[in-house]
């Protein structure tokens, strides 16, 4: 017969192996590479939310489904891999492609999740750090074609991932800097829409890419997965730091506004606001709805006051001096780097300013 005390060392025992088993998870885990994730939820997709830790600086991180982030390219890059029984592999699926300098990190990392070529490259606007490794990562790539179609684009054009964008894209990343174009062919869309959205189905997935007119700049684009309920929002939408608007490229802030209305409305919660839909920002963390609402809801609160301030005949300095962006500024704010507040609040009021005026900016190459 067991005794009291015996009974108490038998639980403490227990209970230290359990912490022991805990302990050792955690440390295989922060060894764990590349790791495959046990199915989980609908056949053929991951369970759990994983991160990878692949070598240098990227990281991959599982956001949904089939779709993962790579972090650590300069902008954010979206990926799809194929993992559907029904549908197979049908390859590699990129929203953008990062900076110049991490792309061939970024497909070392690539290759450590999946042996498939990249099939697509998506690009949301033509800025460097979400273009850059165009150049690098599409040849690395192959466009789904065969039969008549080789024959009717040439064999070599079958030699790289296909690239698709909106035609400002094409028309900015073309246009000629001097004497040559701001960047080289190789880098340049291979396939353009000018339409409102282009689909695509690749994967198992219903894709979409919709045009958001003069947001970050005039060739804004942000994707949807339907299937897997995840957008790509380019830098439209940043977790941590103010979007970024090219003025002089056709950006403005009722564009980026009207980006992140159109997400909102795209998006369902979960629960509270809380998971559901998933959203890859241009820079930042993987975020759900909650986080684009209050995302949503300052930018439209910081537009309203320097369109106020502007209504009242403030000069830039004036209302940078009013500091509208302060209640806002320690979760977003930037004093120096690449995207500043100064830089944030510049846009708005040559947007505004620009819109009250009635200019608009002038096309690529003219």
């Amino acid at each position: 017969m067991r005794t009291a005390s015996g009974f108490m060392r038998t639980m403490r025992f227990r209970v230290i192996l359990a912490f022991a088993a805990i302990a050792l998870v955690g440390v295989a885990g922060l060894r764990v590479y590349a790791q495959e994730t046990p199915n989980g939820g609908e056949p053929g997709y991951p369970g759990p939310m994983k991160i990878v830790y692949p070598p240098g600086t990227i990281s991959i991180v599982h956001v949904q489904n089939n779709v993962y982030l790579v972090a650590g390219a300069g902008g954010n890059i979206t990926m799809q891999l194929g993992s559907d029984p029904l549908w197979g592999q049908d390859g590699v699926l990129l929203i953008d492609t990062g900076e110049a300098d991490t792309a061939k990190k970024v497909y070392d990392a690539i290759q450590t999740m999946t042996k498939k070529p990249i099939r697509y490259i998506i690009n949301t606007d033509s800025a460097a750090d979400h273009v850059g490794g165009n150049a690098i990562l599409a040849p690395l790539g192959e466009t789904i074609a065969g039969g008549n179609v080789v024959g009717a684009i040439g064999a070599s054009a079958a030699n790289q991932a296909a690239v698709l964008a909106y035609e400002n894209v094409l028309d900015r990343m073309s246009a000629p800097t001097g004497k040559t174009a701001a960047y080289p062919e190789v880098a340049w869309p291979t396939e353009t829409y000018t339409t409102d959205e282009r689909k695509l189905f690749f994967n198992g997935d219903d894709i979409e890419m919709l045009h958001v007119p003069n947001a970050t700049t005039d060739g804004s684009t942000i994707v949807v997965f339907r299937r897997s309920d995840v957008i790509s929002a380019g830098d439209i939408f940043n977790s941590n730091e103010y979007p970024r608007i090219d003025v002089d490229k056709g950006g403005s802030i009722q564009g980026v506004l009207d980006g992140l209305n159109l997400m909102m409305k795209i998006a369902i919660p979960q629960n509270l606001q809380e998971g559901g839909t998933m959203i890859v920002p241009g820079h930042g963390r993987i975020c759900d709805v909650a986080d684009l609402a209050f995302y949503q809801e300052m930018v439209t609160i910081i537009r309203n006051r320097i369109q106020y301030y502007i209504g009242q005949g403030m000069t830039l300095d004036q209302v940078k001096a009013a500091k509208p962006t302060l209640d806002y500024d320690g979760e977003y704010g930037r004093s120096s780097g690449p995207w500043t507040t100064d830089m944030f609040i510049d846009a708005i009021y040559k947007s505004l300013s620009a819109a009250k005026a009635g200019k608009t900016a002038t096309p690529a190459g003219h």
